[in-house]
């Protein structure tokens, strides 16, 4: 079936038109595409294929769903899709994007659940090469020799810990919703465990049973998420520290370098590289 790869949001560029390609039907083991420059936010409704999908960022920061879980992929990183996951994406920022679909028993040694990998030089060399092969036509023994040693690196692709876990059970959906709503609320954690109808004691044990998270570990990890969502946006670090409920600049700043390594400033300076 025919999926929109791209299509731009109602304030989006006027005349951007969606991608409908049927991946599935094309008899290829590796389909590579790539999307045009998108200047405003765009999204891809929930959908599956049989295939699965490597979503690459060259610029901007895709923010992709499935039920398990929510991943952010920063510049010069990609999230992995399983082949047959129900999925959604959106795209925050002026937006470059490479789209890498494989047959599954192409790739054994590919991860089988989703996550977020960074991009080396040479693997996003590969893509832009393999983004050019033409549609439907099959390959030769040169593009094919591409598309294995593509599959090889991208097995052994770093994975980057920029995943936001969602727990199965109704109450704490129900909590997780209302904190990606207003992800700088600052009510005590017994306030929100008796707006789900739980005891604090019981909605953080259950909490950590079901994503391997305390509450205020998941909601650091739900500010990186937001913080670099809005950082490419143009926001400022203070806006950005002060919407997510930090008294201050520093307090962000510590928070996020603890959680990726770096300040927020050269992060994105780095990725954006």
């Amino acid at each position: 079936m025919p999926i929109p790869l791209f299509s731009a949001t109602p304030t989006g560029s006027p005349g951007l038109a969606p991608i409908d390609i049927d991946v599935d039907g094309i008899l290829r083991p590796v389909l590579a595409v790539g999307a045009a420059h998108v200047s405003s936010e765009w999204e891809q409704s929930p959908h599956r294929h049989r295939k699965a999908q490597l979503l690459y960022a060259v610029r901007g920061v895709i923010h992709c769903e499935v039920e398990s879980g929510a991943w952010i992929v920063p510049p010069q990183c990609a999230v992995w899709i399983p082949g047959g996951l129900l999925h959604a994406a959106r795209g925050a920022g002026e937006a470059q994007c490479y789209c890498l679909f494989v047959e599954m028993e192409q790739a054994p040694r590919l991860p089988a659940e989703c996550c977020t990998v960074a991009v080396s030089p040479l693997l996003r060399e590969l893509i832009f090469k393999a983004a050019g092969f033409p549609v439907p036509s099959a390959l030769d023994g040169a593009q094919e020799r591409l598309v294995a040693t593509l599959l090889d690196e991208l097995a052994g692709a770093p994975v980057q810990d920029l995943h936001l876990p969602m727990p199965r059970d109704s109450r704490l959906r129900r909590l997780a919703a209302m904190l990606l709503a207003n992800p700088g609320d600052k009510t005590p954690l017994a306030a929100w465990a008796s707006r789900i109808g739980m005891s604090e004691r019981s909605m953080t044990r259950l909490l950590l049973q079901e994503i391997g998270m305390s509450v205020g570990r998941w909601r650091r990890q739900l500010h990186v998420i937001v913080a670099l969502q809005r950082l490419a946006q143009g926001h400022s670090v203070k806006a950005v520290a002060l919407a997510l409920g930090y008294e201050n600049t520093s307090g962000f700043v510590t928070m996020f370098r603890k959680a990726v390594g770096k300040p927020p400033a050269r992060y994105l300076a780095e990725r954006g590289r």
